[in-house]
């Protein structure tokens, strides 16, 4: 009969409560629409743990970063019972993981939840509830856990605590982690010591690992800059994942969230590149302030600002329209770890003519080195003069032109874009030091250069004199 090939009520129900607390093996299945090959960048990702101990997943809003692949690869380390397919890199033995996101709410409602699933019966998250041999609280965050004790496939108890980058670096100090899994941005102090937390200290004993799941809505910070210049073959690895190469995400979903996210933020919620974001100080897109490099017609006058420092020397060059008043930052140099005279030699190539304003500080020295630095430019023949270093003020006047398209960018500007797209502030609102030192100079030409800007001088033309030089003949000519 029909009806005792199908299976019971019991049956059904036994398998949708399975399902529920084994919701891990459901991921990456060999077919179907969500099959393992329609996601090339997360198997990238886990197959690089194999050669890299630093990962980093850019990865637009979601696309997976936090649950399929934070979370899952953290699960298969914590229980020992990796898929056959699986490339990455394998632990053979109970671990000791952290798991730490950008404050205890978020650590609970985003990381817990991904591992845990809803609680106060914990078993519907990624790790199977069969596994889950116990948690303790969190103290003082409502059904918040602070440590998950899992079963490992040898029989021992591996475990991952819940962490959050509010509570400071020294919570971050302690004993050797076999992987370590941020989810989204923290300070480089915090990141530098998790990477400590990692490094065996037995000889010839591998290296733990760290996984960064992120979407950077901080811009291009020193930590994804590390990961995105690191060399290949180094300990790091990154990769970035865009909305296309998430295919649980439909076309509708895209399209409702691609409305509700600002302009300025779309390439890092969408594409996970670096862009400007929560924290940007200048939050305009590349399109509304870089423009294709166009030879600066002679009767333009210029100007240069000069941000001087050991570390680094920057300098940026802005010529204005006479017709329209637009300014365009046309030119750079950007060089470190030089003397003044090295310095000094290459702002002249770009026209001994063109004056210029510096910071009076001299990149956070006395006003009296400043001084001194200021002659000593001055005295090897450069037009210049102290700058206004009122942050604010000339944060605001850039924000100011760049609104009203009175102020562009050549797109040849490489490092002046980079350091564009990192110009930020913290969480409490202060402005970041660091990588900044073409905007330092953008900064003293808006506020003090465009006063100074002026033409080249013209060349004086030969006068031609005519005169009469008499003859023998009688007959005068005219010479000149």
């Amino acid at each position: 009969m029909l009806a005792d090939k199908l299976p019971s009520r019991e049956m059904i129900l036994a398998e949708l409560e399975y399902r529920a607390t084994h919701r891990i093996e459901s991921f990456y299945p060999e077919t179907g629409p969500l099959r393992r090959e329609n996601y090339p960048k997360h198997m990238d990702f886990f197959a690089a743990g194999a050669r890299h101990n630093e990962r980093l997943f850019l990865g637009g809003n979601r696309v997976g970063k936090s649950e399929g692949v934070g979370a899952y690869e953290c699960v298969l380390h914590l229980t020992g019972k990796y898929p056959a397919w699986w490339r990455g890199r394998r632990f053979s033995h109970p671990v000791a993981v952290w798991a730490a996101g950008k404050d205890a709410k978020t650590t609970r409602d985003i990381l817990q939840l991904a591992l845990l699933g809803s609680g106060p019966q914990f078993g519907t998250g990624m790790i199977p509830a069969d596994l889950i041999l116990g948690t303790t609280p969190k103290p003082g965050v409502p059904e918040g856990v602070e440590t998950i004790y899992v079963r490992h496939i040898s029989g021992g108890r591996s475990e991952v605590q819940l962490k959050s980058f509010d509570s400071g670096v020294e919570s971050f100090y302690g004993t050797k982690k076999h992987v370590v899994w941020i989810d989204e941005e923290c300070e480089p102090g915090i990141y530098s010591e998790v990477l400590m937390r990692t490094l065996s200290t037995v000889p010839g004993e591998p290296n733990g690992i760290v996984l960064a799941t992120l979407t950077p809505l901080w811009g291009m910070t020193s930590l994804v800059r590390d990961f995105l210049e690191a060399p290949k073959d180094g300990p790091k690895y990154f990769t970035q994942c865009t909305w296309d190469q998430a295919p649980h995400l439909s076309p509708a979903a895209r399209e409702e969230l691609w409305k509700s996210i600002p302009s300025y933020q779309r390439d890092a919620r969408t594409r996970g590149i670096p862009q400007l974001g929560s924290g940007a100080i200048y939050k305009f897109a590349d399109e509304d302030v870089l423009v294709s490099p166009f030879p600066i017609p002679d009767f333009w006058p210029r100007a240069y600002g000069l941000d001087v420092g050991w570390n680094k020397t920057a300098a940026i060059w802005g010529a204005r329209n006479p017709e329209t008043g637009v300014i365009y930052l046309y030119s750079e140099y950007y060089r470190g770890q030089a003397e003044p005279q090295v310095h000094t030699e290459a702002i002249k190539q770009h026209g001994p003519w063109i004056p210029g304003v510096i910071d009076p500080a001299a990149r956070g020295r006395s006003q009296r080195d400043g001084s001194q630095l200021l002659e000593l430019y001055k005295n090897a023949c450069l037009d210049l003069e102290p700058a206004a270093n009122a942050v604010e003020a000339g944060i605001f006047a850039c924000e100011q032109l760049f609104s009203g398209g009175m102020l562009k960018a050549f797109s040849s500007l490489s490092n002046w874009s980079s350091e564009f797209r990192m110009y930020r502030r913290d969480q409490d609102g202060r402005v970041v030091k660091e990588f900044d030192h073409l905007l330092d100079a953008m900064r003293y030409l808006i506020l003090s250069g465009r006063d100074r800007m002026t033409t080249q001088p013209q060349k004086p033309v030969p006068q031609i004199v005519y005169y009469t030089v008499p003859r023998r003949d009688g007959l005068d000519w005219m010479a000149r």
